[in-house]
């Protein structure tokens, strides 16, 4: 019979050793992780092959950037529906979809090309209704992975993600260049259009099992509505969002401009192009595999400002390099910190994410990652038309260390990390007549000692958060005059069946947080609820 003293006394067993590596050997995320490299290899060709053909079609710096605009704007504009429906539906029909989406866009534009139809505004068009696919999917898959992938390998397999996207950055101009040389940029389109409908038809054998809440869908609208609250009222995310805007507003001007930097390096053809592409890939991947380790010898906050400063100069050695023999090394520091600081933003919000919002939260994340992507290629590009390319470098660069030393000050990140695990510590309440269609008014009595009532107060704010979080349309605290030891929460829903959701979306964190407004409860009996469905208003 074992000795439960000595068992209390033994250490828990330990989790196997994380290896950077270690993510691919589960086979659903082998397959995902597959899938999204030949993705995200028919984005680079796209880019590469539409950004070349506009140096030929429509030359001038801001002509050249906006492709980079019309890429990564419809994130910027789809993002948040595209999150809401990522939640709302099953998601590998989703995903599918988004790689039949971009072969459709890919097909198209082949043949505008070969009919000799080509004019920079459509070229931008197609380049958007392309950049729509990816608005559709990479909300989904970012929500996805951390359903495969156990909490305690999640950052090496979004560093692998890492690798897929820059090895693709590698491979898909190599291809773009080689296919560009030898038949011409419209059957750059046709191989994209292949690789997407193989990477869709993959996705099809996966057999995910999609489970619908017995509340049944949300509606998009109220989807969206939460999604945009949840991170409004997380001062984690917040801190987050504003990192990845700076970084990617200022160290976009180096990707954007980068094709007019390749002519006018000496013999600046589509290879020169190719290889300093590559050379950014080739830094990315090899920081990638080193995250765990730089993740251990430096926080959060001093890895994402030591890849700033790295980028910027980065970005300064290219601006003036003579010869490509400068500009790939430079290219590689680049990608190291692209990487580096890319990455940690991304484990960052995926730990400060539930599950039920998740690709709500991550399309947000994306959305300011790509609204700065398309509108720092605009202003850098603008500003390259007014002075030249390595003024317009120059001035990126300094300005990106500036603003991030400035936003690493304003949101010093003092929190720790919130326990997201569901719980269903709370009773889900039971409504005696039939759903009614009104909102719902939930008021929570509390009785307190007065002389205690800052302590409360502070508790009570982060209630307030935490309700909103959820998805409460509203929520306010009112104070007895008469009575001060009388405080009355008042949370409204939008509806019974929004209410009950809520029960749902209750997390480890907000079970504490409950105990911790109890304890100031004063009596036998637990505050008084009470449940009011708003008839006028």
């Amino acid at each position: 019979m074992a000795d439960p003293e000595r068992a209390a006394l033994e250490p828990p067993p330990l989790e196997p050793p994380v290896t950077a590596l270690g993510p691919l050997g589960i086979r659903v995320f082998r397959m995902l992780w597959f899938t999204w490299f030949a993705a995200n290899t028919s984005m680079w060709m796209n880019d590469v092959a539409a950004a070349w053909l506009m140096t030929s079609i429509g030359p001038s710096p801001l002509w050249v950037a906006l492709v980079q605009s019309a890429s990564t704007l419809p994130v910027f504009f789809l993002g948040l529906p595209s999150g809401a429906l990522a939640d709302i539906l099953d998601r590998r029909r989703y995903f599918m979809v988004t790689q039949f989406w971009v072969a459709g866009v890919s097909a198209i534009l082949c043949g505008v090309i070969l009919l000799g139809l080509l004019s920079p505004v459509l070229l931008l068009a197609l380049t958007f209704a392309n950049g729509i696919g990816l608005a559709m999917r990479w909300p989904v898959f970012a929500a996805i992975i951390p359903e495969v992938v156990p909490r305690h390998q999640l950052a090496q397999a979004l560093a692998l993600n890492g690798v897929a996207m820059n090895g693709s950055r590698i491979v898909g101009p190599l291809v773009a260049g080689a296919v560009i040389a030898s038949l011409g940029s419209a059957w750059v389109f046709v191989l994209n259009a292949v690789l997407s409908v193989v990477a869709g038809f993959v996705i099809m054998r996966w057999r995910r099992e999609h489970k619908e809440s017995p509340l049944g869908r949300e509606r998009l609208s109220s989807a969206m509505r939460v999604g945009v609250q949840f991170v409004r009222q997380s001062g984690r995310m917040r801190g987050i969002l504003l990192r990845i805007s700076v970084f990617f507003l200022n160290s976009t001007a180096q990707l954007a401009l980068l094709p007019l930097v390749a002519r006018g390096l000496p013999g600046g053809a589509a290879g020169t192009f190719t290889v300093l592409l590559a050379s950014m890939g080739g830094g990315a991947i090899f920081a990638a595999l080193q995250m765990p380790r730089l993740r251990a010898w430096l926080p959060l906050q001093r890895l994402i400002l030591l890849g700033t400063v790295l980028q910027a100069l980065g970005t300064l050695a290219v601006a003036y390099a003579p010869n490509i023999a400068i500009a790939v090394p430079a290219m590689v520091v680049s990608g190291m910190a692209w990487i580096t600081v890319a990455n940690s933003l991304t484990v960052a919000a995926q730990m400060a994410l539930p599950d039920w919002v998740r690709a709500r939260g991550m399309s947000i994340y994306q959305m300011c990652l790509m609204g700065s992507t398309a509108s720092g290629a605009a202003l850098w590009g603008q500003v390259a038309t007014w002075t030249s390319v390595p003024e317009s470098l120059t001035a990126a660069a300094i300005t990106g260390v500036v603003l991030m030393l400035l936003a690493q000050r304003l949101m010093h990140d003092r929190g720790t990390e919130e326990d997201l695990t569901p719980s269903q510590v709370i009773k889900v309440p039971q409504m005696a007549g039939p759903a009614q269609g009104g909102r719902i008014q939930v008021c929570v009595e509390y009785r307190i000692d007065p002389a205690r009532s800052q302590e409360f107060l502070a508790v009570m704010e982060e209630s307030r958060r935490s309700r909103l979080r959820q998805g409460a349309l509203n929520w306010q605290l009112v104070h007895d005059l008469g009575d001060p030891a009388c405080y009355i929460e008042q949370i409204t829903d939008e509806s019974w069946i929004e209410h009950l959701r809520r029960f749902d979306r209750i997390t480890a964190a907000d079970a504490q947080l409950r105990d911790r407004r109890l304890s100031f409860h004063l009596g036998e009996e637990p505050p008084k609820v009470t449940r009011f469905v708003i008839e006028r208003e």
